[in-house]
């Protein structure tokens, strides 16, 4: 009961990467590089262990970004000729590559951070993938000339390197779609059949996160904007409580998402975000335990995991680590709170 989970990235330490950015550059290359993404895999596997985590990810730590990570091994994608766009229905400004010719796999993406993760921890572990409509959303189209069938080719690209992961032993894929907070009808319509084809003869757990970004002030200043109430959720729940897919991550400590939206997501594992990302104030155990309070209103217990708003990747080394603590400690207390049956 209760079980605790990342979204996905972690901050990446400063001796491989640029610290407190999200598109951060490299402080090595070729072997070298490769040795320290390493490093930086095996720091987080262990940080999250002694924290006491449940179920562990890589940390995102060999992906300049969460999405780029992904695209680099894919075939029709210029990377040299990057163009600036608005991401996110034009929130924040970026440099993105162009989608030049059909879109190929080069050959394996994830093979040798999923290797190395279960190689070196027994616990459950997860693996992150970007999800179709968030690509679409984070590269420049000079060829397809249409979303949604750009969208399920990314799909199919993305089902190939899923089947591969669950092959290496992964216990939970999970899809980011934060596109499903902006592009709302869309995300109802075709966004989420687009995630089902990428998530297609797994038979793994599957999980979608979605959220409401980052901590970066772009998406602060967004979120000022939203009004008192979030309601982006109940656009999409629906369509995906009707869905194959089995988890659905979604923001809720320090958001103005209604909490009865959880209710949408009846037959679903709900994880929970009990952890601000866009705060470097770390939550006491008791903060996380009355989020985890609240959310049980809504979701029961046997569905509910304890889980991050969103990634940690812009966010200090030393947060992250307090957040993680405080993850598996207010997890720990809500077991004691709330794990008593009254039958």
């Amino acid at each position: 009961m209760f079980d605790t989970a990342i979204a996905g990235s972690l901050p990446k330490p400063a001796w491989l990467a640029e610290t407190r950015k999200l598109w951060p550059q490299w402080r090595a290359e070729g072997e070298e590089l490769a040795r320290v993404k390493r490093d930086a895999t095996l720091l987080w596997i262990k940080m999250q262990e002694d924290a006491g985590l449940d179920v562990i990810g890589d940390g995102e730590q060999s992906r300049q970004h969460f999405v780029h990570g992904f695209l680099e091994q894919v075939e029709g994608i210029d990377f040299a000729n990057k163009v600036e766009m608005g991401i996110r229905n034009d929130r924040y400004k970026a440099m993105v590559p162009q989608v030049v010719a059909p879109l190929r796999l080069k050959g394996r993406v994830h093979a040798t951070e999923a290797q190395l993760l279960r190689a070196h921890t027994t616990r459950r572990i997860k693996f992150t993938l970007p999800g179709p409509m968030t690509i679409v959303d984070t590269v420049a189209d000079r060829f397809y000339g249409d979303r949604v069938k750009m969208a399920f080719a990314f799909a199919e690209l993305l089902n190939q390197e899923a089947l591969a992961l669950q092959a290496q032993g992964v216990d939970i894929i999970q899809f980011d779609e934060p596109a499903f907070n902006v592009y709302l009808d869309e995300a109802a319509d075709w966004g989420v059949k687009a995630l089902e084809r990428a998530a297609q003869g797994l038979h793994c757990t599957t999980a979608v996160h979605i959220c409401y970004g980052y901590g970066i002030q772009a998406n602060i200043d967004w979120k000022a904007t939203l009004g008192q109430e979030w309601r982006q959720y109940e656009k999409v729940f629906p369509a995906l409580a009707a869905s194959s897919i089995q988890q659905v991550s979604l923001e809720c400590i320090h958001s103005h998402v209604p909490p009865d939206l959880m209710a949408l997501l009846a037959g679903k594992d709900v994880m929970v975000g009990v952890i601000d990302v866009a705060s470097e104030t770390v939550e006491s155990p008791e903060e996380v335990a009355d989020t985890i309070g609240r959310a049980l209103q809504h979701v029961p217990r046997e569905r509910l995991i304890a889980c991050t708003n969103c990634g940690l990747a812009p966010m200090s080394r030393e947060a992250a680590e307090g957040k993680l603590r405080a993850l598996a400690a207010g997890a720990a207390l809500a077991r004691e709170r709330y794990g008593r049956t009254s039958e």
